[in-house]
């Protein structure tokens, strides 16, 4: 049985703050903007609640990202964002599999809660660079023959998309500097959308509350890199 006490209490007080206010935030843009998707509001709580732990280095993070992957999946489908779509069920989810292994597999000193901070060599620095320049053109032409909408916003998300699951996968306190450009892409993406469907401002709301969590997550994996003598 799960002691909700203990996880409680396992946040800092700003901690708490941030997945509190996150999560009053989320679920009043929906009860005012939607109401409609429940869905939408389960995926928006699954992935907040995710980059809390993915914050603190806690593979409970990676764990609650691949299901938050298929959700948002099944919800980029709905609105013809095929983009997404393809990247977080074909990417994102995938990776997030590999990153839980990744991160089980290397506790700091024992502590199967905290993750170990991986170092990127300078050389793979260049292999990223080459390997999202390659996955952004193949992408390209697969979301231009599924007629995908705002083409070059959505390519760009794949881009900032895979920077950010591959730096997530070798531990890098750079994969949530990664996700909050990513974050700043699916604002505006999720911004054109509720132009034509206000119920998607609560989306909207989810990614500004996302962009808070991985900036927060940033300086928390900067702070535990410092702590790990990184």
């Amino acid at each position: 049985m799960l002691n909700f006490k203990k996880i409680w209490n396992y946040f800092t007080g700003l901690e708490k703050i941030l997945w509190a206010s996150s999560v009053l935030l989320i679920v009043l843009s929906y009860l005012i903007f939607d109401r409609s998707a429940p869905l939408t509001l389960i995926a928006s709580l699954l992935g907040i609640t995710s980059l809390i732990f993915c914050a603190k280095g806690n593979p409970i993070g990676q764990l609650l990202m691949v299901v938050f992957s298929l959700l948002y999946g099944i919800i980029s489908f709905s609105f013809a964002y095929y983009g997404e779509m393809i990247t977080y069920l074909g990417m994102s989810m995938p990776m997030a599999v590999f990153a839980l292994v990744s991160w089980l597999t290397h506790p700091y000193k024992g502590n199967k809660a905290q993750v170990k901070v991986g170092k990127i060599r300078p050389w793979e620095w260049g292999l990223l660079a080459i390997l999202t320049v390659a996955v952004t053109v193949v992408f390209y032409f697969i979301l231009k023959v599924f007629g995908t909408e705002n083409l070059l916003v959505s390519t760009f998300s794949v881009s900032t998309s895979f920077i950010a699951v591959y730096l997530t996968f070798r531990r890098s306190p750079y994969f949530a500097l990664a996700y909050s450009s990513n974050d700043l892409v699916l604002i505006a993406l999720w911004t054109y959308a509720s132009l034509s469907d206000p119920g998607y401002i609560s989306v909207v709301v989810c990614f500004l509350a996302f962009l808070a969590n991985d900036t927060y997550g940033f300086i928390n994996w900067k702070r535990m890199q410092r702590s790990q003598g990184g």
